[in-house]
């Protein structure tokens, strides 16, 4: 009888270390996939980053633009063109 319990005892004990060893393939599986994630958000944070600097940059180029042909409109009718 006591050897019966201590035989169903060592089972659960290695089905317990059977557990916690998957369990620690699985967290370090997660940890990976996190760690990815977090440097893919990096890098788009980054990309989102450029995308306005490049927005703004751009802005300011087309005001500039707008700004001298408007100049030039001026110019014109001053001198009694179209």
């Amino acid at each position: 009888m006591a050897i019966d319990r201590l035989a169903s005892l060592e089972a659960r004990v290695r089905e317990l270390l059977e557990l916690i060893q998957a369990l620690k393939r699985e967290n370090a599986g997660l940890k990976s996939d996190l760690r990815t994630a977090k440097e893919r958000l990096v890098r788009q944070h980054a990309s989102g980053d450029q995308w306005v600097s490049e927005r703004a940059d751009i802005k300011v180029r087309i005001e500039k633009v707008l700004s001298e042909l408007d100049a030039l409109e001026f110019v014109e009718s001053a001198q009694g063109g179209d």
